[in-house]
């Protein structure tokens, strides 16, 4: 994990990240989630922040738990503080103060088609931005990668729904949830819940990259206008994807990026050892 300090430096660990809240961490959502548990738990483990997710209430559903080949993750989640992600959670959280993890891509990024991984499907609206600005939370834009080593996409949502009969399930898993992005246009409206199926890779390495704090104190006059917090929305927007390309290149650098490389210097300096990666 990195992170960025006030004065733009890109900094190993979590230096860059306040130690206050309320805090808005904003970033892509990587396939099927994967980024979810090393995030929530590294953060937590490296400064005692406990990050609260808010999460699509499909997790919080009977119809997953029935119907998902394995909802265990979502026990996880829901057992880590996520809460269905509406206004007034949303509103309840920043009051309290917290730091709350908020993913404008929903299910349509976490559950994207084959070639589509670290492509932002966020509304041409801004949504958070005067949230955010109404308890003055600080708002961090972050990136994620490594979903594409540890695996590969074998069916997309458009091959599923070639196969036979899967319309079916593809109806049951999605008519009892709550609708989310009703009043939105194009492919970030499509949010409904479906599997994918992969195959697994030796596995890689995930980076994180926690982008410049971009602070909303004593904006919230200023952030009421519209066109205004849609620029603020568009500058977060554009910082996730550069925290995206920073990590893709940068990995290259990784010598540890390889499983193989990481046990064996593992194995020479013990399995708690912090094992290296490239410089920032």
């Amino acid at each position: 994990m990195l992170s960025t300090r006030p004065d733009g430096k890109i900094v190993r660990g979590l230096a860059g990240l306040p130690r206050e809240g309320p805090v808005l961490l904003v970033g892509y959502h990587m396939l099927m989630g994967f980024e979810l548990g090393p995030l929530v738990t590294g953060v937590l483990r490296s400064t005692g922040i406990h990050i609260r997710g808010l999460a699509h209430p499909f997790m919080f559903s009977k119809t997953s738990e029935q119907l998902m080949p394995d909802s265990s993750a979502h026990d996880l989640h829901r057992i880590m503080g996520a809460v269905p992600v509406t206004p007034v959670n949303f509103y309840k959280l920043l009051s309290e103060k917290q730091f709350v993890l908020l993913y404008p891509g929903g299910a349509r990024e976490a559950l994207h088609r084959k070639g589509e991984e670290y492509k932002l499907f966020w509304p041409e609206q801004s949504e958070f931005v005067r949230m955010a600005s109404r308890f003055g939370a600080t708002i961090i834009p972050f990136g994620a990668v490594g979903e594409d080593d540890i695996c590969d996409m074998l069916l997309d949502y458009n091959d599923l729904l070639k196969l036979p009969f899967y319309d079916v399930l593809d109806k049951r898993l999605n008519e009892d949830g709550l609708k989310l992005r009703t009043d939105s246009t194009g492919e970030i409206k499509n949010q409904g819940m479906h599997p994918v199926v992969l195959t697994p890779k030796v596995p890689g390495r995930f980076y994180f990259v926690f982008g410049k704090p971009i602070e909303t104190r004593g904006r919230e006059k200023e952030l009421k206008d519209k066109e205004k917090a849609q620029h603020l929305y568009l500058h977060v927007k554009s910082e996730v994807e550069s925290c995206l390309k920073y990590l893709k290149e940068k990995r290259e650098e990784d010598p540890y990026r390889s499983i193989l490389h990481r046990l064996l210097y593992q194995a020479a300096n013990g399995s708690d050892a912090e094992i290296p990666t490239f410089e920032p």
